[in-house]
């Protein structure tokens, strides 16, 4: 027996917000939310493990264990009960990066709940991008900015963390201002950028652009054909099957 091209033999049971579909075993839980009819306008995003939007949390039967990953990422499990979280409501605070200094005292400032940390490390538990969210938080609480944004780097902002955490601490906004206070004032400024900069700013490539707007889409298409590549990125140019685009 098949259903809709695939054998029922290939089709598995899972649940989303309580209501059984049966649904391709390939398939990740937002294209088996798509297959069981679900029209996702809000919380698909990018659909490639980036932006954080799909959040989700499940289940399994007999299991007393929240499970947590990005639904763009997993692919479903016999009889998974699931639900989406696309949004998680979370404080942010407002300062201005000019005026801050990259220290402990700014961290407690803007988010003292940190100092409510329990160290229960739940945060990385339900992290899908395998964070130590606990320990970004640690860097937080000595004031190691440096640490607090190395560890917190891969974060997608997905709120998972957040929704579980007892002491009620918003770990990604955390993370955010200590990436940004490190950008800004710890990480060694690259020479090269500022003079890129300064030559975009004195109109060094002006006439450059203009040239390129005003040229046909042939030449285009020449220009970038025709264009110089690394050798080590000549390795690994990927040639399309289909050239009908170029």
């Amino acid at each position: 027996m098949e259903e809709q091209g695939v054998k029922k033999e290939e089709l598995v049971p899972i649940f989303i917000m309580g209501k059984r579909y049966d649904v391709p075993s390939s398939l990740t839980i937002q294209k088996a939310m798509e297959y069981a009819g679900y029209q996702l306008i809000r919380g698909c995003g990018c659909r490639g493990g980036i932006c954080g939007a799909c959040g989700t949390v499940y289940r399994f039967p007999g299991s007393y264990k929240i499970e947590v990953g990005l639904a763009c990422q997993t692919v479903v499990q016999p009889n998974m009960y699931l639900a989406q979280i696309p949004f998680f409501p979370a404080t942010k605070r407002v300062y201005d990066i000019e005026k801050v200094k990259p220290s402990i005292e700014t961290i407690v400032k803007y988010y003292p709940e940190v100092l409510r940390c329990l160290q229960c490390n739940t945060c990385t538990k339900s992290c899908p991008m395998d964070i130590e969210v606990m320990d970004y938080i640690a860097a937080a609480m000595r004031g190691d900015i440096a640490r607090l944004a190395e560890l917190s780097f891969d974060c997608v902002m997905c709120g998972l963390c957040t929704a579980r955490c007892p002491a009620e601490i918003c770990q990604y906004n955390v993370a955010i201002l200590g990436r940004r206070l490190y950008g800004k004032y710890i990480l060694p400024k690259a020479e090269h950028l500022t003079e890129m900069v300064e030559q975009v700013r004195q109109g060094k490539y002006e006439q450059m652009l203009r040239e390129l707007m005003d040229t046909n889409e042939e030449t285009l298409k020449k220009l970038y054909n025709e264009r110089e590549i690394e050798p080590e990125q000549a390795d690994e140019f990927w040639e399309p099957k289909d050239k009908s685009f170029l």
